[in-house]
């Protein structure tokens, strides 16, 4: 829904009587890059708002080559990022924000079509890195290692290389031939990746491999447990395993009615997920509000429109034969739930346990001086090295939301902080630029252009296969997204300081490389600030 709409025109203040120039320059313009909001709220560490602006000057290509400088993985984020970027947007303050996800699944799309390769490496430094688990930090890293040059090598424990990505999200969100295409670029880098391989003792197996550093990116795929009185235990199973077993073939027989305990996104794939294996009636049975929920809202949303019901405030208390008996509950003056005492039945062949996971960690229990917290590894917030040098750790096996997205910026900070502690470097932290808000910018010069949707399969048919329901965008489509972008805070060569400039003062230097001020020529009247759309121009004290 569209915000409120507002006069976005600044008028000039008239109540002053102080002239803006004088036989002496007081101001001075600069031209600056400030940090769009976007970039800034992105996991992955993207640029979006310069690949954006590439898909804009129609050079997908270059597009997604300075998207993938950040994040492998495109085709997959396109479809299964939440997408924080689109949130921060500024344009969803004028009208929508713009749809960065769909414009970057079509870059991802493209390139599988158009069989776009990663440039290979320049240089061999010699040193060899061991990462565990080909989840979507692990091979981020090993992306990001593969390309400074270093030999990478992956031992993962599933059957198919991953992670959550193959396993944990359901194909009618992310069909596996995007996940196989995508991964097998990142093996076409020389990264090696070794499948059914458990890692028992770390310590021995980087000695053994002769590896100078590891990462450590085992995923979070052991459930938690909760204890419910049950006289029919068969009939209960865990979400992560059903959705593994779906993932890997299998039809599991659950009955007409499903009920879902849990109130995460891997909750509402579970119950999705549910009703597309032939059940009837699948609810998700939550113990607070709507407003706690963890789930992503959008997720509640497509779950609900697929025919999911949810039932807030309420707690299993104990699984019969063909039902389950629900505790009612309340919320006190703190806001917690507590039980009312007040009961429920509602019919259940299966039960699915989504009470959350927890990182498969234990093996590390055993090394001397490894810090935990609960079943996460304790690491340097910047450099995400563990207390013991060499060994770094990210993506579910720290303290951090539990996302692909979230993942994969791991990976590449991990890729770049190893590069620097085997090259016996001091960890530099990155100044951004000052982020640019709504507020800052001259809207008179965009108009109001809706958002392009993406279409979706129709919900009544969703549920008889595992078909993706969400479809891409066209070129046109693409393309026409990327303008409705402010380019916040960047210089995207309108032309309109040079052409608003009174006495010339402003030099073009030709397509791609902006303009330069003559301050020979230059009043400092401001003219070139106040007209500036997306506050590329600053006005500063004369020096």
């Amino acid at each position: 829904m569209s915000p409120e709409r507002r006069d976005i025109t600044q008028l000039p203040d008239l109540t002053t009587g102080e002239g803006r120039v004088g036989p002496v320059r007081t101001r001075m313009p600069i031209y600056v890059d400030l940090l769009p909001p976007c970039n800034n709220a992105c996991p992955a560490g993207e640029n979006c708002q310069e690949w954006l602006r590439l898909v804009k000057e129609t050079d997908p290509e270059s597009a997604w080559r300075q998207l993938v400088r950040d994040n492998p993985f495109p085709a997959i984020h396109g479809r299964v990022c939440y997408h924080p970027c689109e949130t921060a947007c500024n344009r969803g303050d004028l009208d929508s924000a713009v749809s960065i996800h769909s414009v970057e699944r079509y870059l991802g799309d493209l390139a599988i079509e158009k069989g776009w390769g990663f440039d290979k490496p320049r240089n061999n430094s010699g040193f060899r890195i061991l990462v565990i688990g080909a989840g979507p930090a692990g091979l981020s890293a090993a992306y990001h290692l593969a390309r400074l040059g270093h030999e990478v090598e992956i031992h993962d424990a599933g059957n198919q290389a991953g992670g959550m990505m193959r396993y944990g999200i359901p194909e009618y969100r992310l069909p596996r031939d995007v996940v196989n295409a995508e991964i097998k670029r990142v093996e076409s880098l020389g990264v090696k990746i070794e499948l059914n391989h458990h890692v028992k003792d770390l310590v021995a197996e980087q000695k053994s491999g002769h590896f100078d550093a590891v990462f450590v990116a085992v995923g979070a795929h052991l459930s938690r447990r909760v204890e419910i009185p049950s006289m029919d235990a068969g009939h209960m199973v865990d979400a992560v395993d059903f959705l593994r077993n779906v993932a890997s073939g299998d039809k599991p027989v659950i009955g007409r009615r499903v009920a879902v305990y849990g109130g995460g996104n891997t909750a509402m794939d579970a119950a999705r997920t549910a009703r597309r294996l032939g059940a009837e009636d699948a609810v998700i049975i939550y113990r607070r509000t709507e407003n706690e929920m963890p789930a992503h809202k959008e997720e509640l949303e497509e779950a609900e429109r697929e025919g999911v019901q949810v039932h807030w405030l309420r707690t299993i208390n104990e699984m019969q034969q063909g039902d389950i008996k629900v505790e009612i509950m309340e919320l006190d003056k703190d806001g917690k739930p507590h039980g009312t005492g007040k009961y429920e039945t509602l019919a259940a062949d299966t039960v699915i346990m989504a009470v959350g996971q927890v990182a498969d960690t234990g093996f590390l229990h055993d090394i001397p001086g490894m810090q935990f917290n609960g079943d996460v590894v304790k690491v340097d917030p910047t450099t995400l090295m563990t207390d013991v040098p060499g060994i770094f750790a990210g993506g579910d096996a720290v303290p951090s939301e539990r996302t692909v997205t979230v993942g994969v910026g791991h990976g590449k900070r991990a890729a770049k902080q190893i590069d620097t502690w085997l090259n016996h470097q001091n960890p530099q932290t990155k100044v951004k630029h000052p982020i640019v808000h709504f507020d800052d910018l001259h809207l008179w010069y965009f108009g109001d252009h809706p958002r392009e949707v993406q279409p979706e399969l129709d919900p009544a048919a969703r549920v008889s296969d595992f078909d993706e329901v969400v479809k891409g965008l066209s070129a046109d489509e693409a393309i026409f997204e990327a303008t409705r972008c402010l380019s916040c805070g960047n210089c995207f060569e309108c032309d309109g300081c040079y052409g608003s400039c009174p006495e010339d003062a402003i030099v073009k230097l030709g397509k791609g490389h902006r303009y330069r001020f003559d301050y020979d020529k230059c009043t400092g009247c401001g003219t070139c600030f106040e007209q500036c759309p997306v506050h590329a121009i600053e006005m500063i004290p004369e020096k």
